[in-house]
């Protein structure tokens, strides 16, 4: 039935075969992924039927059994029918498969209803609805009577085996794959980066109820909205602000007269992220085991942002917000999850000319990070687990070392005449800690427990692995020199997020105190032969990564988020926005170079906190009365904003 249905859905509703025509091979895959997800759904809708048979009374012994199944049958289809049927409509009024904000209807009742009424045949539509139920559960009789034939008596042994059968089959079709420990997820639909053709690998039921979770999830007011333009307008630096349209998009020109650096040609761009590596653990912040070298060196060469900060903690939510310059306010799990957001405008794609590449070691379906990635970032060539010839480690898949070197091959082979932009997700400094057996010499080092702990480590484990993750670093930087781009290129390194730390004294105090020490990360622009060495000490964001770039890069681009570019004249003074503690009821705040305002997201209980006092815990928001009411209303704006933003950032034509 489910399979029927989805051809319905691809004959009579999808725009692919008319508007969109994909190759056979990506169709045929994207109809294989809608087949594993109706097995899933029927398997899901079957574990009761299943786990019945184990009872003494059941449906192949007792009248009652069969009776309570034919009507849980018979609700089955009638409720999967109706989810098609609302799916329909839904994509034929909206373009999208259903999911959770179809309930967004009931709000007015009254006037849906009128609506659905006016648009569509109901009558015919209800009584179709009717006659279909009674015909697909009807074609279910003859399966049903080879399953109330005479039982075949079985022993114990072959009972036993058969159990072991159907459960084995129950729980690979439900989690969708072979070969891996990462189940079938919606992503894998949003394989070809269209959303049009990702939408013929849906199911309605299983994309509702995935959905569910995230109905009131980053869910925006935009009558607060608009009370905050004014502020939110002057902080990003809108030309032209129009609070009745809410327009935030700012050009930045190719030749743009504000650029501290233009370059005579357009660089390579590379951007490594260093899973886990918080701002306490480099030696260029004072850690006395000194465990980076080779960032520090980085740091002194190149341009070093000491106060630089990831809006949220985790790496998915680094990766949401350095592609789409929006912090991952979402307060359920994680943007990159939330199918209904997964769309967003990038200013990666205004890279003209660009060949781009993502590289990370493991599986990119994690977190749904792949849809996000190939959603958003035109004609994007992924390199994940299964696309490299080194061995996987861990469960994150291949070693850093290992993933810059197969990196490099595929950089070293692009001609030096076309200037590229990669990005290099790195994941060794995360549990378990990995040392692989191949390591170009890298060797461990035993640190006193008790040093350790002193200085923020909790193991030799841990503190080895942020050595290693530095001396890959030094080994790709050698990689590149070898290859012949690392004169043309703009290297970025960044943080995610801090893992769990014990003590930090080399630190200032703030940093515990105030639960910064999680979204303090290094950020370091390197390239000496482009743009010098330069230490800008203004406060920094992650959301600032990809406009600071592309204007390096000198292509003119769109910005329609959150980001400004930091190759320009800089406000010492400029905020940034944070948010730390719960995710559901999260402490919202700005930080500048010198002091940090925190409030509950909801603008109870605002303080404001000088971060060289000696005593950063007190507020200090009687002294500085201006600070703080100009810092709350930078708060509460990006956050009430960015919400917005996240349903309204959609794809420009370059991004298409």
């Amino acid at each position: 039935m489910l399979v029927m249905l989805r051809a319905v859905f691809y004959f009579g509703f999808s725009e692919v075969g008319d508007l969109i025509h994909p190759s056979s091979g990506i169709l045929a895959q994207v109809l294989y992924v809608g087949v594993k997800f109706d097995l899933r759904l029927s398997l899901l809708i079957l574990i009761p039927i299943a786990l019945s048979c184990l009872l003494p009374w059941n449906i192949n012994n007792n009248a009652i059994a069969r009776r309570i199944t034919n009507i849980y049958l018979a609700l089955a289809v009638c409720i999967c029918l109706m989810f098609y049927i609302l799916d329909f409509g839904h994509y034929v009024y909206l373009g999208i498969r259903i999911n959770s904000t179809i309930l967004r209807f009931l709000e007015d009742i009254e006037i849906s209803a009128v609506m659905v009424w006016q648009s569509f045949p109901v009558i015919w539509i209800a009584l179709a609805w009717i006659l279909l139920t009674v015909v697909f559960y009807c074609s279910m009789k003859k399966p049903a009577k080879f399953l109330l034939s005479p039982e075949t008596v079985m022993s114990k042994k072959q009972k036993a085996v058969g159990v072991v059968i159907v459960f084995t089959f129950f729980f690979f079709g439900i989690f969708g794959r072979l070969g891996t420990t990462m189940p079938l997820r919606w992503n894998d639909a949003f394989f070809s980066g269209n959303p049009t053709i990702a939408a013929l690998g849906l199911n309605p039921v299983l994309n509702f109820t995935d959905s569910f979770k995230y109905r009131f999830a980053s869910t925006y007011d935009e009558k607060v909205v608009r009370e905050h333009y004014s502020v939110m307008a002057e902080y990003l630096g809108v030309r032209k602000p129009d609070a009745e349209t809410l327009h935030y998009t700012r050009f930045n020109p190719a030749s743009n007269r504000d650029a501290t650096i233009r370059l005579a040609k357009q660089p390579n761009i590379i951007l490594v992220m260093l899973e886990s590596l918080g701002a306490s653990r480099l030696g260029i912040f004072g850690h006395p085991l000194k465990p980076s070298p080779n960032l520090d060196e980085i740091a002194r060469n190149g341009w070093f942002f000491p106060n630089f900060y990831v809006p949220v903690s985790g790496t998915s939510r680094t990766v949401f917000a350095s592609l789409t310059g929006l912090p991952d306010v979402s307060t359920v799990r994680t943007a990159s999850r939330n199918q209904m957001i997964i769309e967003q405008h990038s200013v990666v794609n205004a890279f003209d000319g660009y060949p781009r590449y993502y590289f990370i070691g493991g599986a990119a379906g994690w977190a749904n990070v792949s849809a996000v990635l190939r959603t958003n970032i035109k004609d994007l060539n992924l390199y994940e687990e299964g696309s490299y010839s080194a061995p996987n480690v861990d469960v994150w898949g291949i070693s850093d070392l290992d993933l810059f070197k197969e990196a490099n091959a595929v950089l070293e082979s692009l001609p030096r005449d076309k200037p590229f932009i990669a990005f290099i997700q790195t994941s060794g400094n995360h549990r378990p800690f990995t040392i692989p057996p191949e390591n170009d010499g890298f060797e461990t080092i035993q640190v006193p427990e008790e040093e350790l702990r002193k200085f923020g480590y909790k193991s030799n484990e841990q503190f080895n692995a942020v050595r290693l993750l530095d001396f890959n670093i030094g080994r790709f930087l050698e990689m590149a020199r070898k290859a012949g781009y690392f004169e043309n290129t703009i290297f970025a390194f960044y943080g995610d997020h801090n893992n769990r730390i014990t003590t930090t004294p080399h630190m200032k105090p703030f940093y515990e105190t105030l639960d910064l020490d999680g979204l303090h990360v290094p950020f370091m622009l390197y390239a000496p032969d482009l743009i010098g060495q330069r230490r800008v000490e203004a406060a920094a964001s992650l959301v600032d990564l990809l406009p600071t770039l592309a204007d390096f890069a000198g292509v003119p681009f769109y910005n329609t988020t959150m980001g400004r570019s930091l190759n320009q004249r800089i406000d010492e003074n400029r905020a940034v926005y944070t948010q730390t503690s719960s995710k559901t009821s999260p402490v919202i705040g700005a930080v500048t170079k010198d002091f940090m305002l925190r409030m509950n997201f909801d603008s109870t209980d605002i303080k404001l906190h000088d971060l060289n006092s000696d005593t950063p815990e007190s507020d200090v928001s009687h002294l500085h009365p201006e600070k703080t009411e100009k810092l709350s209303r930078i708060t509460r704006a990006i956050y009430e904003t960015t919400k917005w933003m996240f349903h309204h950032n959609k794809h420009l034509p370059q991004d298409k």
